[in-house]
């Protein structure tokens, strides 16, 4: 990849994880609703809640944030590659 490739993809990598994030975060809140029936998943430090749902919560938060992820830089990828003609490596 070229130098001026580079300096393309970088800031279009980094806003394209951005909203990955964004998406992620919402997926986890509507499966969490269905899952648990609650509003707002667990806080950690909520000693009130049973160690079982924390960490419940927290293995399909980072199931889910690593699967969108690797799905929008997967796309994000395969866009450059289609537009520029060359792999993002």
């Amino acid at each position: 990849m070229s130098a001026v490739s580079k300096s393309i993809y970088k800031p279009l990598s980094i806003a394209i994880s951005a909203l990955g994030g964004i998406a992620a975060g919402a997926v986890f809140g509507r499966i969490w609703q269905q899952v648990a029936g609650d509003s707002a998943p667990p806080d950690p430090k909520d000693l009130q809640r049973s160690n079982a749902e924390v960490l419940a919560a927290a293995a399909l938060q980072g199931l889910i944030f690593g699967l969108v992820r690797a799905a929008v830089d997967r796309a994000g990828a395969r866009g450059y590659r289609a537009v520029a003609h060359e792999d993002p490596k």
